[in-house]
């Protein structure tokens, strides 16, 4: 699409936004940013757009006379896409573009596409390293936190992107075409946006939406809608287990990761050569290793990278041993299914703290893999009494309701005995008590940091 002096709005003021803006001023368009939160001051928001950029702003609501001029919607990854606002543009027949589908039709080089409900950012960060070692121009982006709009327009033939992309960012992609991409797992989540696991799933999928049998897609064979998904994938499926040896893929098969090619099976490395821990971490791995492979990346390349690799922050992050117990920092399990491989990867009684923002999730599962590591359950935020009372169908009774993040910690302090774990994985977002996930994960590193050393 021509963007030189067409008039667009960007929905939402926030990092994304404000790539987008960016993006689209120097590429010619006339943007207008648009946020209805009528509490933003006009001038904070001006003022995060850098000296030069041109753009109309708009805070509360849009006067009817730019509604009528606008020719392309781009929205924020957290502007549904379903409300009436937005039905008013496609009603009228505008494009409603999201920063993937932008960046993408700004960008040039090619493109690795990386989504799924759990270890996105692993993965992601992890095949960024991998490509680092290959190539000399290589950029990681998207849901990552490093909006993708902001470095298509420095992108050449030779550039590598590789993009973390969430289920909110491909319900609006059009063209947007990966080179590789990959769908990790998906699980429940982010269901009070979608409405149901189908919309959900279907979000996720969108990412091969215009792959062909050229490109590849790698999935997960151990998730049921990955699994069924290959069958009809349009890209050629390349797969990864840890469950199962598989006659075409990567597998793990007790401690070795494996790849089998046309039947015959090659050990890659053991998985304590690694620096990760937990199943869902070789199962990123693997997804990592077949990813760079299908872009050409040599297998040596690859298991020299991820043998040095560290855990991403907030991500089963060990952060420190005090008075003889283990701190790890998993902020970023913020629905159930990743608060399950939080717990998986603990080998210690564990005192676990979790709760957080009602995503409309159900914890029967999480509260399952506990499977009595868990010697004290320490909850917060707005669902803990939901929570608390599935623990307790389940026989859970050791549950202490807080009623700030600082008491749960002293909570966790005091129940802890030397030998065993202290895992923030909270199984819920951050938000309400947190502005993200990465707050919530920097305040729980500060509190171990300043426990004193018993004397």
């Amino acid at each position: 699409m021509e963007l030189q002096g067409r008039k667009v709005l960007v929905v939402g003021s926030g990092i994304s936004g404000i790539g987008a803006v960016e993006a689209l001023h120097h590429a010619g368009a006339l943007p207008v940013l648009f946020d209805e939160n009528d509490k933003l001051s006009l001038e904070d928001v001006r003022n995060k757009l850098k000296d030069g950029v041109e753009a109309e702003v708009v805070i509360g609501t849009l006067p009817e006379e730019t509604q009528a001029a606008v020719e392309l919607v781009v929205l924020s990854p957290g502007v549904p896409t379903d409300t009436e606002f937005v039905e008013t543009f496609r009603r009228k027949g505008v494009k409603i573009w999201g920063e993937i589908e932008l960046a993408y039709e700004l960008g040039k080089g090619r493109v690795i596409g990386i989504t799924g409900t759990n270890g996105k950012t692993t993965t992601t960060t992890l095949v960024g390293e991998i490509m680092r070692a290959c190539f000399p121009d290589v950029d990681v982006v998207g849901n990552i936190g490093n909006p993708y709009t902001l470095t298509a327009l420095d992108s050449t033939d030779e550039t590598v992107t590789v993009a973390e992309i969430s289920s909110f960012q491909l319900e609006t992609v059009e063209k947007f075409r990966p080179d590789v991409s990959a769908i990790l797992n998906i699980t429940p989540d982010h269901l009070n946006r979608h409405h149901t696991m189908e919309n959900y799933a279907a979000a996720k999928m969108a990412v091969t939406r215009n792959q062909t049998k050229d490109q590849v897609c790698v999935l997960n064979y151990e998730n049921s809608y990955t699994r069924e998904f290959g069958e009809v994938c349009p890209a050629r499926v390349v797969w990864f287990s840890s469950q199962r040896k598989l006659a075409e893929g990567f597998y793990q098969e007790g401690e070795d990761i494996w790849q089998a090619k046309d039947g015959v099976p090659t050990r890659l490395m053991n998985i304590h050569e690694m620096k990760l821990v937990g199943t869902c971490n070789v199962e990123n791995v693997m997804a990592a290793m077949a990813i760079a492979q299908a872009f050409g990346v040599p297998m040596e390349t690859i298991l020299s990278v991820v043998r040095e690799f560290r855990a991403v922050e907030h991500r089963i992050e060990f952060v420190d041993t005090k008075r003889g117990v283990d701190y790890y920092n998993d902020s970023k399990g913020t629905n159930p299914d990743a608060a399950i491989q939080g717990i998986r990867a603990m080998c210690k009684p564990t005192v676990l703290i979790g709760g957080g923002y009602d995503k409309q999730s159900e914890y029967d599962e999480w509260i399952e893999a506990f499977d009595g590591k868990v010697k004290c359950l320490v909850l917060i935020g707005q669902t803990r009494e939901k929570i608390a009372e599935c623990a307790r169908r389940h026989g859970m009774e050791n549950i202490v309701l807080a009623d700030s993040f600082e008491e749960a910690f002293k909570v966790c302090v005091e129940k802890a005995q030397p030998g065993d774990a202290v895992l923030l994985s909270p199984a819920c977002a951050s938000w309400g008590m947190f502005p993200n996930y990465e707050v919530r994960g920097k305040m729980f590193k500060e509190f171990v940091e300043q426990l004193e050393e018993q004397k």
